[in-house]
This record gives C-alpha cells, sequence and structure tokens, in this order.
C-alpha cells in the first residue's frame, strides 16, 4: 500500500489575470486530499472517494486495459476516465498491465468549498503515472496551474503561467497580521470554467494593462507589515479586478456595512472569502448573516 497526499489552494492575489501571465499570489493549504493506492491483480482499478467524514461518495470500477472501457452513465466516472487515458497518452506504460489497483481518496476538506478537489486529483494521477502535471492539466480541467503547483508546496508561493514552464518562486508570505484575517466560505461552490468563460471577453488591451498594476499590487501585499497597509493594497486590487471583468465586488454587494475589508479569492461569486478584522468582529457579523464557516488564517493556511 502506498499513500500520496496532496495540498488544497487558495489564490490571494491576481485571479483571472493568472490565466495571462500575471504573477500570483498562492497559498497551500493544511487540509488536502490523500490517495491510497493498492494492488489487487484483479484485473481492474477500483476507485473509491471518501468525504472529509469518511463517508464514500463516488465509486467506479473499470477493467483493466483502459481502452476497452465502453462510456459510463456516470459522468464522474467518465470523467476520471478520460483523465486516466490522457495520462495514458503521455506515458504508454501507465496501467499497460493487466495487474489491477484500489484506489482510495480522503478529502481533508468539505468537497463544496473549492480548496482543489480537481487540482489535487490531477496531481495525484499526474504523480502516479510520472507524466507532467501541467500537460495533464492542459488536456483535462484546463487553467492556469497554480493549483497544481500549490499541491506540492510547502509553503506560500508566486506563480506565474507561461507559454512553456510555469515559474514558481517561494512567496515567504508571513503577515505579522495574520491573527486578524480569517476566510469565510460564501455557501456556494464556485464553477471556475464558467468564471474564466466570463473573463475570456475581456478585450487584450485592458488585460495587459491590468497585469502591469496586479504585479505591483501582488509584490506589495506579499510584504506588507501592518493592517492598515495590507487593506488598502486589498481595496484596490479589488476595484482593479472589478473594472477588468465588469464584475461588482463581493463587499459591495453582500458585505456593504462590513468595518473591515473582503476580499473575494479565485472565482468571484462564490467559494471562500478572505475578511479583516478581529475574531470577535468577523465571527459575529458573519455569522448574523447566516455565514458560518469561518476558518483563520492559521488554521487554513499550510
Amino acid at each position: 500500500m502506498h499513500e500520496i497526499e496532496k495540498r488544497g489552494k487558495l489564490l490571494l492575489t491576481s485571479e483571472y489575470l493568472v490565466l495571462d501571465g500575471a504573477d500570483a499570489l498562492a497559498l497551500p493549504t493544511k487540509a488536502g486530499q490523500k490517495f491510497t493506492i493498492e494492488s489487487t491483480g484483479a484485473q481492474t482499478l477500483e476507485w473509491t472517494a471518501k468525504l472529509v467524514d469518511g463517508t464514500a461518495w463516488f465509486t467506479a470500477t473499470f477493467n483493466l486495459p483502459l481502452k476497452i472501457n465502453e462510456p459510463s452513465k456516470n459522468d464522474l466516472a467518465n470523467t476520471l476516465l478520460h483523465i486516466l487515458r490522457e495520462a495514458q497518452k503521455l506515458n504508454t506504460l501507465f496501467l499497460d498491465n493487466l495487474e489491477g489497483y484500489t484506489i482510495t481518496s480522503q478529502l481533508g476538506f468539505d468537497k463544496n468549498w473549492g480548496l482543489g478537489s480537481s487540482s489535487t486529483l490531477i496531481a495525484f494521477i499526474a504523480q502516479w503515472a510520472q507524466v507532467d502535471r501541467y500537460a495533464l492539466l492542459a488536456t483535462t480541467f484546463g487553467g492556469s496551474g497554480y493549483d497544481l503547483a500549490c499541491a506540492d508546496a510547502k509553503s506560500s508561493i508566486l506563480y506565474t503561467m507561461t507559454k512553456k514552464e510555469p515559474i514558481i518562486r517561494a512567496a515567504h508570505f508571513d503577515p505579522p497580521f495574520k491573527d486578524e484575517l480569517f476566510f469565510i466560505y460564501l455557501n456556494k461552490k464556485q464553477n471556475s470554467r464558467d468564471s474564466i468563460a466570463h473573463y475570456r471577453a475581456t478585450p487584450k488591451e485592458d488585460i495587459a494593462k491590468a497585469i502591469a498594476e496586479i504585479n505591483k499590487l501582488t509584490e506589495a501585499i506579499r510584504t506588507s507589515q501592518t493592517l492598515i497597509h495590507f487593506e488598502q493594497c486589498l481595496i484596490e486590487h479589488e476595484k482593479l479586478i472589478s473594472k477588468t471583468i465588469k464584475t461588482s465586488r463581493t463587499q459591495d454587494t453582500l458585505f456593504p456595512d462590513y468595518t473591515g475589508v473582503i476580499k473575494s479569492l479565485g472565482g468571484w461569486g462564490g467559494d471562500f472569502v478572505l475578511a479583516t478584522g478581529t475574531s470577535s468582529v468577523v465571527r459575529a457579523y458573519f455569522e448574523s448573516k447566516g455565514y458560518t464557516t469561518i476558518i483563520s488564517y492559521s488554521d487554513m493556511i499550510l
């Protein structure tokens, strides 16, 4: 039996613009997804995915070799099969025998949170198949790949997408005011592919201008030493993204009376937001609004 664990992720800066080469500050989470591989000799690949409480939420069995399988009526099974077959294209020796395996995945977070159930899956299969994770991503889910970089990161990273290999650098982001940073789940999972499609309608010249500005803000956010400066940078960041994607800021639409600063993370409109403030203020405010999943920076981020 062999175990592999991959980290979840949160994108702190440069959402959307990361797709066009902006520098992005990304944070791996303490919680991720653990995968267990066991050889069986049964000429099948049996896959079980478990929720954070250990309940199985997805099961599928594929005959080996995979090429003889017919499409399933289960969309998730078809998606998994597609990923495995794309991995085989990158490494023809992957699953080329009839040895058989049982794969069990265990989420360390609620699967609706958008912390990386898909990215950890891609990162795992790429490692198992011994293929390039970014090449596998390109033929499956697509996206910038920052989440794949977070899957094996041990601390915050600066991620830059290029036409070739992504550039990944240690960010050394450890703000002295982290006790006043909280992540709040907005009670709905955001479809990142829908968000990306909306962003793609933005004129190229607007994107180029925004990237130059967002890179400066990313560096300012990364190096902030006071909460006041950090909040000022977050506000400017939100205004810039709002203008670029022509979408209102989450704080303006949902929390206009909040005394701290709220920043969307990743795809606007769902998943988590970052909120600044003391624990008592943050919890009292958001719980009164019906948002009960409130996680401190130290509990969330690796």
